[in-house]
């Protein structure tokens, strides 16, 4: 039997280094991005639920206190005196409550625009 001592020629074995160690630097980079995309999508995540969350409350408050409204109406109306005291609460409560809803539906209106705005990220 003869015996072969196969050598890796140098050159080979240089390539096979460089092509792993190229390979580890493209890998640590996508990991690297992925990290980044993963947290930046966290993060916008938190942002939509904190927003979702502020939207709902401002929608909530302001049901109760078109509901308040509505209440205090009711009873002013039952204490009316005549035709013409009725009529006027009841034109007196249109006007506030359409001031009311006009500053509520900006309100919400902005509180949408902020959750939909997508933020700049650091």
């Amino acid at each position: 039997m003869t015996n072969l001592n196969l050598e890796i020629p140098t050159e080979v074995r240089e390539f096979a280094e460089k092509s792993v160690d190229q390979a580890r630097k493209a890998f640590d980079s996508y990991v690297a991005a992925a990290q980044k995309a993963t947290a930046q999508s966290e993060a916008a995540a938190s942002t939509l639920a904190t927003s979702a969350k502020d939207l709902n409350s401002k929608a909530i408050s302001f049901v109760e206190t078109n509901v308040k409204a509505a209440f205090d109406l009711a009873e002013k109306l039952v204490q009316a005196k005549d035709p013409k005291e009725f009529l006027a609460i009841q034109s007196e409560f249109l006007k506030s409550q359409l001031a009311s809803v006009q500053e509520q539906a900006k309100a919400l209106g902005e509180a949408v625009k902020k959750a939909v705005t997508p933020t700049e990220t650091k």
